[in-house]
């Protein structure tokens, strides 16, 4: 019998009706919200049989540009993850497979769960580069993890690196693992120099609450975090509130917001473009570390990406505008398809971890080169 669950740390399903082969499901919302997109569950009993899994409220879901040329995730380890046929038409979505096992998870991206970013946590602390601090509680009480990494000293720019203020974008938390195994390597030349140049503060993850719950885009209290950075508060937005108390402390220097965009299937930059008091030097700043960033990566471009905010008309409640407004800094947004690369297509694999590690190598690279420029 084939039987579908999601009761695990970051699922999100509910079951509509099971007819035979024919499974009809819908995405919850999440909590005191109306987003919703991420979906992770496990079905079992299915091996062998040619399984029709029916996403029903797909057309009413947060973005729905994100679902033409998609392909869901799947994996038998929860560790390898691989594409799926799947298909969008009259606003359902259609996901086509036949498992060759007993139990096989799906997922909208490839989880990053909460128990492998406590791991991850562990595994920087062993670094004698780090230092842990834990900001304060989120609303379900999970810590918010700040890594210090390097020593500061006159003259060196202050970097914050910050990842996942929406939770369902969790290739930001892949890219964040790849950062930091290359940033603790002590054998890596890259981040050897950057420390030498550079002071570090990384948050892998702005929304612990929304990742197990399994939401989107909100926190527990349905919050859009990337949408709270001028009158963050800790009934509603501490993860924010938090954050931008100790950067105020730190001062930045560079900001860097990792997160994941549903319709472009390309990797690209959004800056901050629009910012009340943008100078010459930030924007040549940015177009130095996207320059850079192309020489570094052949996954990343330029010709795709979001149209320029008009003229003092950014929002100044994301983060990257914030940063570059209070600070006066480099500050950008770093975009991740949920799809693919369709400059570079793995038919097989899609977009994945793996590449967001790798992607992030990449960034260290032009980041060092613009280093001597931060300020």
């Amino acid at each position: 019998m084939i039987k579908i669950s999601s009761g695990f740390d970051a699922g999100n399903i509910a079951v509509e009706d099971i007819q035979g082969r024919t499974i009809d499901l819908k995405i919850n919302n999440d909590n005191h919200s109306h987003f919703y997109q991420w979906f992770y569950f496990r079905l079992t009993g299915g091996k062998a049989a040619d399984c029709m899994i029916r996403i029903m409220n797909a057309k009413g879901a947060a973005y729905v540009d994100g679902w033409p040329g998609y392909k869901a995730c799947a994996s038998y380890d929860r560790q390898n993850w691989f594409r799926v046929d799947t298909g969008y038409k009259d606003g359902i979505l259609e996901i086509r497979h036949m498992p060759e096992q007993d139990a096989i998870y799906y997922a909208y991206f490839a989880p990053y769960s909460m128990k492998r970013h406590g791991d991850l946590i562990a595994k920087s602390c062993q670094s004698p580069r780090v230092k842990l601090h834990v900001l304060g509680a989120t609303l379900d009480g999970q810590d918010l993890d700040l890594l210090e990494i390097g020593t500061p000293g006159e003259g060196k720019p202050t970097c914050w690196i910050i990842a996942r203020q929406h939770p369902g974008e969790t290739m930001a938390e892949w890219w964040m693992e790849g950062f930091l195994q290359h940033m603790l390597d002590e054998a890596n030349p890259v981040s050897k120099s950057l420390l030498d140049q550079c002071h570090f503060y990384v948050v892998p993850n702005m929304n612990p609450d929304g990742s197990r719950r399994g939401h989107l885009r909100t926190n527990a209290a349905g919050a859009n975090l990337n949408r709270e950075w001028m009158t963050p508060t800790m009934e509603r937005s501490p993860e924010v509130f938090l954050v931008r108390r100790k950067m105020q402390e730190t001062g930045a220097d560079f900001h860097l917001d990792v997160h994941g965009d549903e319709a472009l299937p390309y990797n690209f930059i959004a800056g901050f473009d629009g910012i009340p008091s943008v100078t010459e030097k930030q924007l040549a700043l940015l177009d130095r570390y996207k320059q850079e960033l192309l020489k570094a990566s052949d996954e990343f471009q330029t010709d795709h990406g979001y149209p320029a905010s008009a003229p003092g008309k950014a929002d100044l409640t994301m983060s990257t505008n914030y940063a570059a407004e209070h600070f006066g800094c480099l500050a950008m947004t770093l975009e991740m398809p949920f799809k693919d690369n369709a400059d570079k297509p793995d038919p097989v694999h899609g977009w994945s971890p793996a590449r967001c590690r790798n992607l992030a190598a990449s960034c260290m690279e032009a980041l060092l080169a613009v280093a001597p420029e931060l300020r």
